[in-house]
């Protein structure tokens, strides 16, 4: 077992977390980066991507972590193979985890960047074809569907506002709901059933989806009428699970505030919990916009802020030193 000291402990390696170490790297800060279960985050299992600025062709996610990676670590960045099991907020900096390995992590500020991760169906095809024709990201995959036939799977905000996003791109959208009726908010309803590009199927679920990832991906959803049971089928191209995501926090829970979806509440504006030198970044605290660039963004204010704090702890170090030293 090893102890691991730093200015800046970072739990997560998403777009978030790697952001947070560059920018804490080229501080001075020599953060630790412990990786956890998905090294990367969620662009390691996203294929094409399109959207992140700098980048005039398609280019892979998992390069782009790769990518990410390599940059934190040559400012100065130190990563670690290893998985969080606990961690002491309670009693303020230096706060401390503890590794799966056994290991301990000590830093003066802790950023988490624990990322979230999309709830899907759990039904045959489902993980065979992410990638060939189903996503759980509408405005990340959307464009590479354009001119095609495709199907929303959801009821509630994330499902009306990522069909209303893909009529963008297709004059051919179907929200499919195993109610007959929406949890979305009002105004949303509204817009999506006022809109002529968008379909809606009730009181169905999708029991499987159809096609064969070697060849053509995606052909079609196998539905199941949750009133008769009636089994039928439903022909498309691209199919968006929208069902909501669950935020990474069980390590936190009880000792950060997370609001009534369980994602980490912080300051507005800010990446800042009510721990001072405590910063979340990136999917754990954000469930609106959900987008590599806008983590690494957060990750960025999260490195910057954690300055700021270690400015202000040192200065109040230095002061209680020379008060001692003048008492003495």
């Amino acid at each position: 077992m090893a102890t691991h000291t730093t200015r800046m402990l970072i739990i997560g390696s998403g777009p978030a977390g790697l952001s947070a170490a560059i920018y804490g790297a080229r501080a001075g800060m020599e953060p630790i980066v412990v990786q956890g279960l998905q090294p990367g985050g969620q662009l390691t299992i996203t294929t094409d991507v399109e959207n992140y600025p700098g980048f005039r062709d398609v280019i892979q996610g998992p390069w782009l972590m790769q990518e990410m990676q390599a940059q934190a670590e040559h400012v100065g960045t130190r990563m670690m193979w290893d998985t969080i099991v606990d961690v002491d907020i309670a009693s303020g900096s230096p706060f401390r985890a503890v590794g799966d390995s056994g290991d301990e992590y000590i830093g003066d500020t802790l950023v988490i960047a624990t990322g979230a991760q999309a709830k899907w169906l759990g039904v045959p095809g489902e993980q065979e074809l992410s990638g060939k024709g189903v996503s759980a990201c509408a405005t990340c995959d959307g464009f590479f569907y354009r001119g095609k036939k495709v199907a929303v799977i959801g009821g509630g905000n994330t499902a009306v506002e990522e069909a209303l996003y893909l009529t963008n791109h297709s004059e051919d959208v179907t929200l499919i709901h195993r109610r007959d009726e929406l949890r979305a908010e009002k105004i949303l309803q509204d817009r999506l059933f006022a809109h002529p590009r968008i379909t809606v199927i009730w009181n169905k679920a999708v029991d499987r989806f159809i096609g064969d990832p070697a060849s053509g991906g995606l052909t079609g959803l196998a539905l199941r009428d949750t009133v008769t049971g009636e089994m039928s089928e439903f022909a498309t191209e691209g199919a968006f699970v929208a069902i909501g995501h669950a935020p990474s926090t069980e390590l936190f829970k009880g000792k950060l505030e997370t609001d009534e979806s369980g994602y980490l509440v912080v300051e507005a504006g800010t990446p800042k919990t009510a721990v001072p030198g405590v910063f979340a970044c990136g999917d754990v605290m954000d469930h609106t916009y959900r987008q590599a660039v806008t983590a690494a963004g957060t990750g960025c204010m999260a490195a910057l802020d954690a300055e700021r704090f270690l400015a202000s702890l040192d200065f109040a170090r230095n002061q209680q030193k020379k008060e001692a030293a003048a008492s003495a």
